[in-house]
């Protein structure tokens, strides 16, 4: 089963703007079922509930807000902790940064209390977008990342997506609002 998500972006991507998500959810869905994103470890384990919504009438709309996440989910960007999709070595890193990886799941809350809790179960969805993959991230200053076949990417202080292709070559391209559908499957 999947899950449709269309993804807006603010106009200003990654200059602290906000960014929204928004879509449909297919299949097996309960009325307890929400959408969420979470910063994570560079190890990618959830560390910080960053916003969450309820499938409402088979959609949701889930707006990343633009403060920082908390200083327990940021990690130190280095050319070493770097395993973000289709960065291989060598990595090149322009200058020292903080930095949180957003990373979506989807869990039923049993208790509807609006938040994640304790023995309910958080299910990773990985974003599709057309060939790529979405991947949204946070840093607290402009910095560049490059590395091997062709990756290359300018991060802006605050919120950044992007699609990231995996071929012979890299392609990262900076996510612009309408230009492409994003699904995850659910795994139900």
């Amino acid at each position: 089963m999947k899950t449709r998500l269309l993804l807006l972006a603010a106009p200003l991507l990654g200059t602290g703007g906000a960014l929204t998500v928004t879509g449909s959810v297919t299949g097996g869905v309960t009325p307890e079922t929400r959408v969420s994103g979470w910063a994570v470890t560079s190890s990618g384990q959830p560390v910080q509930e960053i916003v969450s919504v309820p499938v409402n009438a088979g959609g949701f709309r889930l707006e990343i807000p633009t403060p920082p996440p908390s200083a327990r989910a940021q990690t130190g960007i280095t050319s070493q902790n770097i395993s973000w999709p289709g960065v291989l070595d060598p990595v090149m890193v322009s200058g020292p940064a903080q930095t949180a990886e957003l990373k979506f799941f989807t869990y039923r809350d049993v208790n509807k209390n609006g938040q994640h809790d304790e023995g309910e179960t958080l299910r990773e969805v990985t974003p599709d977008a057309g060939r790529g993959s979405l991947f949204v991230v946070w840093v607290n200053t402009d910095v560049t990342v490059r590395a091997n076949r062709g990756y290359a990417v300018d991060l802006k202080r605050g919120w950044n997506a992007f699609v990231v292709e995996v071929g012979k070559a890299i392609k990262v391209a900076p996510f612009i609002e309408g230009q492409v559908d994003v699904s995850v499957a659910t795994g139900r």
